[in-house]
């Protein structure tokens, strides 16, 4: 694979390395993107006010997601693109005018770093970090849309939120374009030993599925949002296992949506 990295522009302060993409060496059909895959805080937002046990939270981002979007990319020869810098700086999951685009409070913590932002500061966070991402995503489904019949995304949750445990382990979600979210609960392995639901523990309602929303089904391309317990992707061997259950999974749905030539 090939990989490049996108950079901030000059003139504004040093965001650092924004978003990651990584080519597959032949044109290809998947698209896998993780919008939450780093807790890197720029230097000059000073960690954002928080603790170090904040930031390496989940509240900072998706962890293990990464190294099970780079598995999944890898054995389906996909194109991967993945973000460098904190969901807490700006979350690329979300539009500019979303009011968690830049949270001031995630789950019961205040995040110092997001509070009374002037409109120049939501400005530069979005035209150095969203942009960018965007850009690069966008970039990539231009290069290959000759080929690519599906996005999906990659994302872990944490097992106890607010103080509730969650039972699902597995979520599979869909914004507009529900075909192959509904498609994949179909045809879920039988000894799939995971706890798997249908837009759990999120939904579009919660506004989660901006990315597929706005880069994949205005352009007709199948699309689906992974939601992975974390507990359960914690050490390279539970990744590893876990990409390794998901990718005939994704590819026995594509096979059967394109059986029926509905993608």
């Amino acid at each position: 694979m090939e990989s490049h990295d996108s950079l901030t522009s000059a003139g504004h302060p040093d965001f650092g390395t924004v978003v990651h993409t990584l080519e597959p060496t032949d044109a290809p059909s998947v698209i896998v993107v993780c919008e939450h895959a780093s807790r890197r805080i720029p230097d000059a937002l000073r960690d954002m006010g928080l603790s170090q046990s904040a930031l390496c939270s989940h509240i900072a981002w998706d962890p293990g997601a990464l190294p099970v979007a780079q598995a999944v990319a890898d054995q389906m020869s996909a194109a991967l693109v993945f973000g460098g810098v904190s969901r807490l700086v700006y979350d690329c999951n979300r539009p500019p005018e979303a009011s968690d685009a830049m949270p001031a409070r995630s789950e019961d913590i205040v995040i110092p770093g997001n509070a009374d932002l002037s409109e120049m500061e939501r400005e530069t966070r979005v035209a150095e970090v969203y942009t960018p991402f965007c850009s690069e995503l966008r970039g990539m489904l231009d290069r290959f849309s000759d080929t690519l019949e599906l996005m999906v995304t990659i994302h872990s949750f944490t097992p106890v939120y607010r103080g509730q445990s969650r039972s699902v382990e597995l979520g599979v979600l869909h914004g507009e374009d529900d075909r192959f979210a509904l498609e994949m609960m179909e045809t879920a392995a039988p000894n799939l030993m995971l706890t798997t639901r249908l837009n759990e523990p999120y939904s579009a309602a919660d506004g989660v599925a901006h990315t597929l929303d706005f880069h994949a089904a205005p352009r007709g391309l199948l699309n689906v949002m992974i939601e992975i317990r974390n507990d359960l992707i914690q050490t390279p061997e539970q990744q590893q296992a876990m990409a390794d259950a998901l990718v005939p999974w994704i590819g026995r749905t594509l096979d059967a949506i394109r059986g029926r030539g509905v993608a």
